[in-house]
């Protein structure tokens, strides 16, 4: 079958508009990364030994987000510490993960997140509270763009580990529509029940 023109400039208007469609994409992620903050949360100096003496470096623990409930952490290792700031942030952007928000300031309810000797305590907090957390922690909430959260960590203190069990808590988080698409309820029945039960709590 002989090409015609029409057919020709038709097949590049497709690939123009793929073209067209590529670059939209490219600069919607690069925008999105743009927008994404990024925390150091702890430094430090490793020493291998090698043969003729301990070879130094530095592992660098950071955490990312886009303060609009996504976020992720991870650790880089580098003989500078700039170089090992720069993997780590990297690294954690492509491991961010999508937490619900309540009111996109909060979380929905109170959860408990355990890794190795580490164990945190999150519990939503009313508007006005602030972040009342500390250390590791605090850095994720910031980057995650929770406004009002009451934090507790009651094991381990080593940064790896407290960073480790508040990412296990926060993937533990479901919002009304996940729990509504699990029950094959409606959004509305679950905030009353929701409400309803908060209801009792306050007056116990």
């Amino acid at each position: 079958m002989a090409r015609t023109p029409n057919t020709e400039r038709r097949r590049g208007g497709d690939k123009e508009r793929e073209n067209d469609q590529r670059v939209d994409l490219r600069a919607d992620r690069d925008h999105d990364m743009d927008e994404i903050v990024d925390k150091l949360v702890y430094v430090n100096r490793v020493a291998k030994t090698v043969k003729g003496g301990r070879r130094m470096a530095f592992a660098a623990l950071v955490v990312v987000g886009d303060q609009r409930g996504r976020v992720g952490f991870a650790s880089g290792k580098a003989r500078e510490v700039p170089e090992a700031i720069r993997k780590a942030t990297e690294k954690a952007k492509r491991e961010m993960i999508r937490i619900p928000l309540r009111e996109g300031r909060t979380l929905h309810h109170d959860v408990r997140g355990r890794f190795g000797a580490g164990e945190v305590v999150l519990r939503t907090a009313p508007a006005g509270t602030g972040i009342i957390a500390g250390g590791p922690m605090r850095a994720v909430f910031e980057t995650m763009g929770i406004q009002d959260i009451v934090a507790k960590s009651i094991g381990s203190q080593n940064p790896h580990n407290m960073i480790k069990a508040t990412f296990a808590a926060l993937k533990t988080v479901n919002s009304p529509r996940m729990i509504a698409a699990k029950r094959g309820k409606k959004v509305s029945d679950v905030v009353a029940a929701r409400d309803g039960a908060n209801a009792v709590a306050v007056k116990e």
